[in-house]
């Protein structure tokens, strides 16, 4: 599989030997500007970015200096400047003239040099041509060489933007974070999680508050004296539309970087900062998405180890199959707010047993009174999240204008074609961190004991990790786990001795097959 991360730094190693770490561009021999504080609150950094190896040309003719003047206005507290050549056609020219913009403005908003930067000489440049920060990726930079790097910048009194994507950058990050305590610059380090694959340039939007989880576990773990304080963290990557930008503010980070979608259209820039900063906003005073999906994020990372899937029991009615399941160690468990189906719950007293498993309430139309019970159960912290089964395109888009899309929740797609998996993309650029997918037979929603075609799961597993239902049971979980390396997987009626009633017997041999 090509390895796009490796290619870039290779072309860059070869081009410092050419061109010098100036990439034979004229560098200032001094910096003239104050330094500008990175992202002391939360707040957006939009980029300046004509393109990537990923989509190619985004804004060719783009011109640095007037796209950063619309970010400024739009409100940005940062403005994010690619000056790598060969993949993302920017160059320190353009970071020497959005700095010369940010400075005849007053030096409203920071700085950032993006870049595969490789040498501390990369970091002096980056400071004289005006930068206030510099993004040191973990993945590429041995833990002496990241330190090195990180000093530097800690010396010329800029901050740094740490990139990290998996347990060792975290390793990483906490070294980083002794070195900034030791020369009194904890302010000038924020952690920024990728959503983005750099290695094959594919997104995993949930990827960020798995990150995000492991680095709060770390920090709990400390001794109190020597825990940092205020460890800022930011999502990067993947946030396509303003939906995604609020989403994301909802899910409590202290900033977004976003590039693709406002260099492609800075004049509406303004609407994604206000829509993350929404986010952030109802995020403090709300009942947010944060919760649950923090939840499900240590859960995986916590699966990861063990390399097993999330297990979600779906149609619970009942008090003595929620008690089994819970012995069994299921870690969703799901109760369907629709009167046609036979796994309807009626005894709403189990839904406030106190589990380990999170709670799921199933809906098939947010207008509905079962979906009115379902939320007012969700809004009283009894069930953990709503899951919107076999919405329409039309749904889909009424549900996003409504009061309820700030609420916990997930998405079921009912697949039967190539047709169905638009709904998936629409989804996806809302920024809905996992979709689950389940057969489609009819007019059918759920417990139809049908599953998805072979070619089907194969484009889903394509888009997003995959959380499945649709036939699971006892005979053929394991071929599914071995063939599909499902996320999640969600068994109903393959489990039941009748409608509504799973069988105890089958439960217990379908843990054990995990």
């Amino acid at each position: 599989m090509r390895n796009i991360l490796k290619e870039i730094c290779d072309r860059r190693l070869q081009d410092i030997e050419k061109l010098g770490y100036s990439y034979g561009h004229e560098i200032p021999t001094e910096r003239t500007r104050p330094v500008v504080p990175f992202l002391p609150k939360p707040g957006t950094i939009l980029e300046v970015k004509r393109a990537s190896p990923s989509k190619g040309d985004i804004a060719p003719g783009l011109d640095s200096a007037a796209t950063a003047k619309s970010y400024i206005e739009a409100g940005t507290s940062a403005i994010s400047v690619l000056t790598e050549e060969n993949y993302f056609k920017g160059t320190l020219d353009d970071l020497k003239k959005v700095a010369d913009l940010a400075d005849s403005l007053g030096n409203k908003v920071a700085v950032l040099r993006k870049d595969f930067l490789l040498e501390p000489e990369e970091i002096e440049i980056a400071y004289r041509c005006g930068a206030d920060a510099v993004l040191l990726i973990a993945r590429i930079l041995d833990t002496p060489k990241l330190l090195q790097m990180a000093s530097k910048a800690f010396e010329l009194g800029i901050s740094i933007l740490l990139e990290l994507r998996d347990e060792e950058a975290v390793e990483k990050a906490f070294e980083v974070l002794k070195l900034a305590g030791k020369m009194k610059s904890f302010d000038k380090v924020v952690l920024g999680v990728n959503a983005r694959d750099l290695k094959t340039f594919t997104i995993d939007m949930l990827i960020p508050l798995k990150i995000k989880s492991m680095i709060e576990k770390k920090l709990e773990a400390l001794p109190e004296n020597e825990r940092p304080q205020n460890v800022r963290v930011i999502s990067e990557s993947g946030i396509l539309s303003v939906q995604a930008s609020e989403f994301t503010g909802n899910l409590g980070f202290d900033g977004i970087l976003m590039g693709e979608a406002v260099a492609r259209d800075p004049v509406n820039a303004m609407n994604y900062v206000d829509a993350f900063l929404r986010g952030a906003e109802s995020k403090r005073n709300e009942n947010s998405k944060y919760d649950f999906w923090k939840k499900v994020s240590v859960l995986l990372n916590e699966k990861e180890k063990s390399g097993k899937p999330l297990v979600k029991i779906c149609g619970i009615t009942n008090n003595a199959d929620l008690e089994k399941t819970e012995e069994l160690g299921a870690d969703l468990l799901g109760f369907i707010f629709w009167d046609k189906s036979p796994r309807s719950v009626k005894n709403f007293e189990i839904i406030e047993s106190r589990t380990n498993a999170l709670k799921v309430g199933v809906v098939v139309d947010f207008t509905t009174d079962d979906s009115a019970r379902a939320f007012k159960l969700l809004k009283e912290n009894k069930i953990d999240a709503i899951q919107l089964h076999g919405f329409n395109k039309d749904k889909i888009e009424a549900f996003f204008k409504s009061e309820f899309k700030k609420l916990p929740h997930y998405f079921a797609v009912n697949v039967s074609s190539k047709e169905d998996l638009e709904l998936i993309e629409l989804l996806q650029r809302y920024g809905e961190p996992r979709i689950l997918v389940d057969a489609k037979v009819g007019e059918n929603i759920g417990g139809t004991g049908t599953s998805i075609p072979e070619e089907l799961v194969n484009e889903v597993s394509k888009m997003t990790k995959l959380w499945l239902a649709g036939g699971v049971n006892c005979s053929n979980v394991k071929d599914i786990l071995a063939k599909y390396q499902p996320e999640l997987i969600d068994a109903s009626s393959g489990l039941e001795e009748d409608k509504g009633i799973k069988s105890h017997s089958k439960l217990e041999e379908y843990f054990k097959l995990f």
